[in-house]
């Protein structure tokens, strides 16, 4: 009995020591659970980074859009689509076309004493199928990343990838279709502004931003005579066209007063530009010296109204803009449109913001464009808007005579090649886009819609010319160059989060 007893005592002991070790291992107080906050001073989806004053938001949306005769997002084929130069046939051209895209954003806000320090950027990426049947909707050039902003806004100042101060209203809110307006919103540009900010809701806002041709600027486009541009063929259309610019040696110069209010919002705004050329005679040739520098302009003025005519919701605007030299703020393209309804029917039009020839002062192309919208609400899950657009490309008599110079109404070639014998040149044209889109949104977060759009080309050329025999397709003797219509139909499906 004495040695059970004992047996006991020592292994009560040994417990005791043991579990005294293990206490001793263990903190003396737990930390608390840092939770997260909801950080109310910049609207919904904003929360505080745990152990900052950082308040961040990250948002995205996912979309699915079929289209049937349009291509690159919503343009019409032909009209700057990158379908097969216009040419609408069993091989050139699809007549159905799809995109899925993803986006990811991420915006941060911080309270200094200087105000709000904002960093704010989205990353993208689609898939879109080709409407040239030659690229066979498969490839590199079906998938893309993007970036379509990317900025820094402290005490006023904004700089990065942004949207164009000088912009006013966006159609994007109201329809699907890519606008081929001046608007920078789908793309972005870089800029360095500050902005002023005054009482009842009024700005003022200076801003430098990126002038050149690449990835998004406003497009130096003025075209050297001395260079193959303007291609027409059998097989291709219109073919890229060839700019000869100075390098960029300055930003363009924007300014804008706004007003913002509960009502809506009005702006206007105005832009210097470099046009300046390169050499003349071939490219990056010093051999036959230069043309003068030369500055073009823009201006614009637009607004938006909130809740009209009595209805909720209801909204209305209307935006214009006038520019020489400066194509890229009135017509957001740098490609061509060349609109075949036959091989010997078509249209054709040719952007450039500047034309020179050998031993030729600049001229300044002139382009204007006009857009509008309205949207009603018919209850909180329905929409409809009406939107259009009207660009026109006005081309002086200096520059028709460089264009048209010839005998018996033949071309320079070094403007345009497979075009001959025309019965009428003049390069002037414009276009026209109507449209009207239906939204149902089921839920807050879900976009369903359908829109229908109709794209017309105002050619100058009209009349007869001769086309050029280019890959299977025969030279083309008489044919008919005339205005051309187009009507498209996109239908989308997009999930929004914390846009």
């Amino acid at each position: 009995m004495t040695i059970t007893k004992q047996l006991l005592l020592a292994s009560t002991a040994g417990l005791v020591v043991t579990a005294a070790a293990q206490a001793a291992d263990l903190p003396v107080k737990a930390r608390p659970v840092e939770y997260v906050k909801i950080c109310s001073l910049y609207g919904a989806g904003f929360w505080y980074v745990p152990g900052t004053d950082t308040c961040l938001k990250i948002g995205s949306y996912v979309r699915a859009q079929t289209m049937y005769g349009a291509g690159n997002g919503g343009v019409a084929l032909g009209f700057g689509d990158g379908a097969s130069g216009g040419h609408n046939t069993r091989t050139a051209s699809s007549d159905f076309a799809f995109r899925s895209r993803g986006v990811l954003s991420v915006d941060l806000r911080t309270q200094t004493e200087y105000g709000t320090l904002r960093s704010y950027m989205n990353v993208g990426a689609e898939w879109t199928t080709a409407t040239n049947n030659a690229a066979n909707n498969t490839g590199a050039s079906a998938d893309k990343l993007f970036v379509n902003r990317g900025f820094i806004q402290f005490a006023g100042f904004t700089a990065g990838r942004i949207r164009s101060y000088f912009d006013i209203n966006s159609l994007s809110p109201y329809s699907y279709a890519r606008q081929l307006n001046g608007d920078t919103g789908s793309k972005g540009i870089y800029a360095l502004a500050y902005t002023a900010q005054f009482a009842d809701g009024f700005s003022a806002t200076l801003s430098f931003e990126d002038g050149g041709l690449s990835n998004g600027g406003r497009g130096r486009m003025t075209s050297n005579a001395a260079m193959p541009e303007w291609t027409i063929g059998g097989t291709s259309g219109v073919q890229d066209i060839a700019f000869d610019n100075k390098g960029t040696v300055m930003p363009d110069v924007v300014g804008a007063l706004r007003a913002d209010g509960s009502w809506g919002y009005a702006q206007i705004a105005a832009a210097l530009h470099d046009a300046s050329g390169g050499y003349y005679g071939a490219t990056n040739s010093t051999v036959n010296g230069h043309p003068s520098d030369k500055f073009g302009f823009a201006v614009t003025g637009g607004f938006t109204l909130n809740n009209v005519f009595g209805n909720k919701r209801d909204a209305v605007g209307l935006q214009a803009t006038y520019s020489e030299g400066a194509a890229g703020y009135a017509a957001r393209r740098t490609d061509s449109q060349a609109v075949y309804q036959t091989s010997s029917n078509a249209g054709f039009g040719w952007l450039s913001e500047a034309l020179y020839a050998t031993n030729t002062p600049i001229e300044l192309t002139t382009v204007w464009s006009v857009n509008g919208f309205f949207q009603h609400f018919w209850n909180p899950k329905w929409r409809t808007s009406l939107w259009a657009s009207y660009t026109e490309v006005d081309y002086n008599g200096a520059e028709r005579a460089m264009v048209c110079a010839g005998a018996g109404g033949g071309l320079t070639p070094g403007f345009i090649t497979g075009l001959s014998a025309v019965s009428n040149c003049d390069p002037s044209y414009s276009w026209i886009l109507v449209g009207t889109r239906t939204q149902w949104n089921p839920h807050p977060d879900l976009d369903i819609g359908l829109e229908v759009m109709w794209t017309h080309l105002n050619t100058a050329f009209k009349g007869t010319a001769n086309l050029a025999t280019s890959g299977a397709q025969p030279a083309i003797v008489g044919a008919h160059i005339d205005d051309q219509d187009a009507a498209s139909v996109l239908f989308r499906i997009q999930r929004n989060f914390l846009p």
